[in-house]
């Protein structure tokens, strides 16, 4: 398995694009995958410079329905004409910031044939499944961190339903990949438990210098014990990312736009 980062908050190195936002092209035994787009149409700019033919991807995933994961998905319907995109059927819900800024994706493409709506979970074939674990219990507790989303005609802290992971199945081994980890990466591995975790962890708001410290000395005592390898990026924050990285060693490592790494 290849995979290539597309779009991050940080560069690889100089020349590529980076932008806010998180996007992955994955290469499988079967399967040419997109998850998420990042922001804007930018991530095609690091797919040309790595040789990445947009117009092959035969699956794209949504992970959530926040424009910096979703925003590049009319440049991604423009570039390939076939690929069906996976996202929850939750994903249109209205999401906002905590001063009321609105960070969903844009709500027209709600109709767009292209656009498969996932409930709980969806078994796509052997290797690929999608789930959102709504219905599991969330042990671990996860602040919102002022994040909203209209529900009717009321502004409520998001519970993030509108999430859903990809689970990967090759080669005897399986690979989760997680957007943001909204709903808490210590009961997405208590989920899971998966051999390689991919994504955000969402630390990026805990000041890792005060109070909140706590969060992330809880994080790396939960994720040790767990026999997987863990590559993180976007949500997580670099200083976050740092001091993970110290208390985790070569169980952690981050993921920078332009970036490829093989499992």
């Amino acid at each position: 398995m290849k995979i290539s980062v597309l779009m991050e908050n940080t560069p690889y190195a100089e020349g590529f694009a980076y932008e806010h936002g998180l996007s992955l092209y994955i290469e499988t035994e079967k399967h040419r995958i997109l998850f998420d787009t990042g922001p804007s149409d930018r991530f095609l700019c690091n797919a040309e410079r790595l040789g990445i033919d947009i117009g092959g991807v035969d699956v794209a995933v949504l992970s959530h329905g926040h424009y910096d994961h979703g925003g590049g998905l009319p440049a991604f319907l423009k570039a390939n004409a076939k690929a069906p995109v996976y996202l929850s059927q939750y994903a249109f819900d209205p999401c906002f910031a905590e001063e009321g800024r609105f960070i969903g994706i844009q709500p027209e493409l709600a109709g767009h044939p292209r656009m498969r709506l996932v409930g709980e979970s969806l078994t796509l074939d052997d290797e690929l499944t999608l789930c959102a674990c709504n219905e599991r219990p969330r042990p671990h507790a996860m602040d919102a961190y002022g994040l909203c989303v209209m529900r009717g005609n009321r502004m409520i802290p998001d519970d993030f339903r509108h999430e859903q992971y990809l689970l990967i199945r090759e080669g005897g081994r399986r690979v989760l990949i997680s957007g943001c980890s909204h709903k808490g990466v210590l009961n997405i591995m208590d989920w899971f438990a998966p051999d390689v975790l991919i994504g955000g962890f969402h630390f990026m708001m805990v000041d890792p210098n005060g109070a909140e410290r706590a969060v992330l000395d809880e994080a790396a005592r939960g994720l040790l014990p767990f026999a997987t390898q863990y590559f993180t990026c976007h949500c997580t924050g670099l200083a976050q990312y740092d001091d993970l990285k110290r208390q985790m060693g070569e169980r952690l490592s981050y993921l920078a736009a332009g970036q490829q790494i093989t499992l």
